[in-house]
């Protein structure tokens, strides 16, 4: 229940900054984008979005105790929306994303499991494609109770 919480804090502080923070209000989307990812959200692997949807694939790795990492093949959909430029030296805006994913337990209770797992976060852009996300994940899996964990991450994407 702390980590729920938690998430929902971090999310509505982020909601109120970017208002604030916002140095344009009439921001797009690039037409299309190539991102890399190299921690958690929405997995540590490839993503493509054209204008607001997006696909992506990778290996996503989670705490769901202490010292103790679950891993997954992940696989997923989604929609980006609000986008606002938050930084100076950001060339592309910042946004709120939600996904719907795919996974496939590599370990431990989850092993050769199906779970599905839907998330919402954001992403701030930092600098030329250089980006940090902040975000919470449900998790659900056949004979295991639903977990809520955050999803931080840092990537770097190539827009065209």
């Amino acid at each position: 229940m702390l980590r729920l919480r938690f998430c929902i804090s971090v999310l509505f502080f982020v909601n109120f900054s970017f208002e604030l923070l916002a140095k344009e209000t009439n921001t797009s989307f690039s037409k299309e984008e190539v991102g890399f990812n190299f921690f958690r959200a929405p997995s540590i692997g490839g993503e493509y979005r054209r204008d607001q949807f997006s696909v992506h694939a990778g290996y996503y790795p989670t705490n769901f105790e202490s010292g103790v990492t679950t891993s997954f093949y992940k696989v997923g959909v989604g929609y980006w929306f609000l986008p606002r430029v938050l930084f100076e030296s950001a060339d592309h805006p910042s946004s709120f994303y939600t996904y719907f994913s795919y996974g496939r337990g590599l370990n431990l209770n989850y092993e050769n499991k199906d779970a599905f797992m839907y998330e919402l976060g954001y992403r701030f852009m930092l600098w030329r494609g250089l980006s940090f996300r902040f975000g919470a994940i449900g998790l659900f899996a056949e004979g295991e109770s639903a977990k809520l964990n955050p999803t931080p991450s840092i990537g770097y994407s190539v827009f065209f």
